[in-house]
């Protein structure tokens, strides 16, 4: 699905970021994810502050256009100086690792991609790969417990028929 043709997002995003290496060097993978899983925007920094959280959230607000009803974080204080900033002090609920586990399990797909491709080379390397690859995880990625076997079949068809048309050559 293009950005045109995408639901809204869930009312409630949850917001973490974790180290990753680049060349040796130590940087943070900012990321936020709706409640049901579905990765909203990625962003590489080289910081861990109040500024790198407001570039985030606000790439998130322009992208998505809405205000959502909550941002669950982490401890982290730079998200609460980024949402005082932007007046959306009242939506943050910082909280403990079991309320953003939304966020932290979505993590898992981009280490275990991490490994494989034996780490980062660059900054923009990596923020490439992450953004194209929460775009084909949110298109290709179906709760298969939710659903019977013959529904996840046409959905599978259904995501696969779409990536093909985006991807084929025009003409």
């Amino acid at each position: 699905m293009t950005d045109a043709t995408r639901h809204r997002a869930d009312c409630v995003w949850h917001l973490d970021e974790m180290v990753v290496r680049i060349s040796g060097k130590r940087m943070f993978m900012w990321r936020a994810v709706d409640k049901e899983g579905e990765v909203l925007d990625v962003l590489v920094q080289k910081r861990r502050n109040k500024a790198a959280a407001l570039k985030l959230l606000r790439k998130l607000l322009k992208h998505q256009g809405f205000v959502p009803d909550a941002i669950v974080t982490d401890g982290l204080a730079s998200y609460g100086a980024a949402l005082r900033d932007l007046g959306a002090l009242k939506r943050h609920q910082p909280g403990q690792l079991k309320h953003n586990n939304r966020a932290e399990n979505s993590h898992l797909p981009v280490r275990r991609r991490e490994r494989k491709m034996q780490l980062f080379k660059s900054q923009g390397q990596a923020q490439r790969f992450t953004s194209t690859h929460s775009a084909i995880y949110n298109t290709f990625n179906i709760e298969r417990h939710l659903v019977s076997r013959n529904t996840m079949r046409k959905y599978r068809d259904r995501a696969f028929a779409e990536w093909h048309a985006v991807s084929a050559p025009n003409g």
